[in-house]
């Protein structure tokens, strides 16, 4: 399983960011992960980022579809894809009512089939680079013109069966965020991987995004991460996957503990059938620095191994 850092493009400045893409980087790991909410803008981000990194695959989790037109979509994720040489990896998903509808004003309406027509417009023009598609929502025939485009493979933020057989069929993968163990192994990749196999694509990559913590007081970091990630737990499609999983929130999904547990944890994703794994490292305690470090140190010895 890969291992990679999952970065909020809210809060750290543009510096802070990019220094981080760059640490991940040198410290070996095998990804780095831009979220997108209220921040800088992870496109942006993950193109500066791919100027200043060699080895490290850049990917946003997620880019939302209803905020770009998928022929936009397919122009940044190539120039970014060109910049990166090949190593951007395209997330990207419907987001949340309470964002779409409440905050754009736009309706948040037949989410399904929203991502389907949008991948049935975005992934010709990323695979061919021309797209002729004529749906409900989206009617497009262009082409781009970009001399060095490179494929981009593209993930889905899927949890819900529906939305993981349009991944399985149309996109490379999911995103999965704050699922637990038993939700991937026993959901996700069951219905993903038989709905690639219907449609004979590709194994899929399952990617899995938690909050990660190492500290010895495992009280004060649930009670850290119910603080800091109440809001998720009250999304519907977070909801939905927390409850499938048996827990009341965040917090009872997020990796914490001593090195040894935490490690054990992080195995036990492994075994899931999970390809990917981001990790949401957040501080605990008043040592928070401390904790960061000893968190950083030991998911850069997991990178390889498991």
């Amino acid at each position: 399983m890969r291992i990679g850092i999952f970065s909020f493009s809210g809060g750290p400045s543009l510096d802070e960011q990019l220094r981080l893409a760059v640490d991940a980087e040198e410290a070996g790991f095998d990804s780095f992960w831009i979220g997108h909410i209220f921040g800088h803008d992870a496109l942006t981000l993950a193109a500066l980022a791919a100027l200043k990194t060699k080895r490290i695959e850049l990917g946003t989790a997620v880019a939302q579809t209803y905020a770009r037109h998928p022929f936009v979509m397919a122009q940044q994720a190539l120039t970014i894809q060109a910049a990166a040489e090949g190593r951007f990896t395209l997330g990207i998903g419907p987001s949340h009512q309470v964002l779409v509808q409440g905050v754009w004003g736009i309706p948040y309406e037949r989410v399904a089939k929203h991502v389907r027509e949008y991948l049935s417009v975005l992934r010709p023009l990323l695979d061919q680079g021309n797209v002729a598609f004529s749906g409900e929502e989206y009617r497009v025939v262009g082409a781009l013109q970009i001399p060095d485009r490179k494929p981009c493979p593209v993930l889905i933020s899927a949890l819900a069966p529906m939305m993981l057989r349009i991944a399985g069929e149309l996109a490379d993968g999911t995103l999965a965020v704050l699922t637990g163990p038993r939700t991937v192994a026993e959901h996700i990749v069951p219905r993903i991987t038989s709905a690639a196999e219907e449609a004979g694509r590709p194994p899929p990559r399952v990617s899995v995004s938690l909050p990660v913590a190492v500290t010895d007081d495992v009280a004060a970091a649930r009670e850290a991460a119910a603080r800091l990630f109440e809001l998720y737990g009250r999304l519907p499609n977070y909801r939905r996957v927390l409850d499938r999983e048996g827990a009341a929130g965040p917090a009872e999904v997020a990796i914490v503990g001593n090195e040894a547990d935490v490690e054990r944890q992080i195995r036990a994703i492994a075994s899931t059938g999970a390809t990917d794994f981001g990790a949401w490292i957040f501080p605990v305690g008043e040592d928070a620095r401390a904790s960061v470090d000893r968190t950083w140190s030991l998911l850069k010895g997991l990178v390889g191994k498991v």
